[in-house]
């Protein structure tokens, strides 16, 4: 009796990869775990770089970021001279430029509880670089003296347990102040609380500097573009000027040529690819070598090596798709049953994370089976009549 179909040999390709159910579970367990690792850990080395831009994505109103001429990424802060603000105004297309301080100041709590923070001072009039996104109270607080916004991270870490609500006094610098509103902001690299202060008071609550303006936030006319725009400012003003995207991308970059991070990641994910390679592959080829017989019957009943050679694609198809899903869907869960939590607040899983994990891992389950077809290729059907 000759087997001719292609849906019975896929039955029987079926058959065979789950009757030994051990064998079967290894296979799609380590595949399942080398894309859980490589998800995961590709999931957190993109999220890791996001947060070193995402204080300037939150300042969606300007669109050119003024600096001096040797800044390298955001959290490196030379200030300028306060005439530079008034040159940039100067500059052809430009609607509105206003000023931007950072600096880091001590945050004291009412029970002595102290830590470092991220101190923005927003222009007084606009508030150009206040988040959106309010848990308590709104953007007039800052009108008030002696004011602030405080972001999500940093209420939680000086009133723990308690409800968003403004009035609270903290110690910033040497100032007392009060919390006018809280902010949901974006999460920094560093996870620092974030404080806003108006422009003309933040210095104050750093400590006194000879020079408070450290980015001058710029938002072109009507018909400029963003890129027009900065060029023209870096040609007369000799500063530094950068689109809010690309001052971004050189954030990134910046980290990812100076840091250990592109490394750390490296080692893991490619321990991942290794695991799945090694693992998939010996296994795999362990369940051709206990088959070996019946690829032989198969063979000797008339069906070509083709054919057998689809069957073991379909079979590693199988355990592909069921190993990928389970491992995708663990990271997914991860990162949804972990996304209010504070130190991990915007990782998440992207499409794009899932589309490299699944080629990579389609990839590594090919070679796993191209290694171990070459004995099905030169297999002889006589092998069925041996002993």
């Amino acid at each position: 009796m000759q087997v001719r179909s292609d849906r019975g040999l896929a039955f029987i390709a079926w058959q065979m990869l789950t009757g030994d159910r051990s064998k079967y579970l290894g296979l799609v367990l380590a595949i399942a775990f080398s894309t859980l690792l490589m998800s995961h850990q590709v999931s957190i080395f993109v999220g890791l770089l996001d947060r070193t831009r995402s204080q300037i994505r939150d300042v969606s109103e300007a669109r050119v970021w003024v600096m001096d001429p040797k800044t390298r990424y955001f959290d490196e802060v030379r200030a300028l001279r306060s005439t530079d603000l008034y040159r940039v105004r100067a500059v052809p297309g430009v609607e509105w430029a206003v000023p931007l301080f950072k600096a880091v100041a001590r945050i004291k709590g009412p029970d002595g509880t102290f830590r470092n923070a991220t101190l923005l001072g927003l222009d007084d009039v606009s508030l150009v670089g206040l988040p959106r996104k309010f848990l308590a109270g709104d953007w007039r607080a800052l009108q008030f003296p002696r004011t602030i916004v405080l972001d999500r991270l940093g209420y939680e870490f000086f009133f723990p347990g308690q409800p968003y609500r403004t009035g609270a006094e903290l110690e910033v610098g040497p100032l007392v102040v009060r919390v006018g509103a809280v902010v949901d902001s974006s999460p920094p690299f560093v996870n620092l609380p974030i404080v806003y202060a108006r422009y003309s008071e933040a210095p104050d609550m750093a400590g006194r500097e000879p020079r408070s303006l450290s980015y001058v936030l710029v938002r072109p006319r009507a018909g400029v573009s963003d890129e027009e725009l900065a060029a023209r400012i870096a040609a007369a003003t000799g500063l530094k000027a950068l689109t809010s995207d690309a001052f971004g991308w050189e954030t990134i970059w910046y980290y990812i040529r100076n840091t250990g991070i592109p490394i750390n990641f490296g080692i893991t994910i490619s321990i991942a690819l290794l695991v799945g390679a090694l693992v998939s592959g010996q296994t795999f080829s362990l369940f051709i070598l206990e088959n070996m017989k019946y690829l032989g019957a198969l063979k000797a009943i008339g069906v070509t090596s083709g054919r057998i050679v689809r069957m073991l694609l379909l079979q590693a198809l199988i355990v592909l798709a069921v190993g990928y899903g389970i491992g995708i869907a663990v990271t997914a869960a991860f990162f949804y049953f972990t996304r209010n939590n504070l130190e991990l607040r915007g990782f998440r899983l992207l499409p794009e994370v899932m589309l490299l994990t699944g080629g990579t891992v389609l990839i590594v389950v090919l070679l796993a089976t191209a290694l171990s077809v070459r004995r099905v290729v030169v297999l002889e059907p006589a092998v069925v009549f041996r002993g």
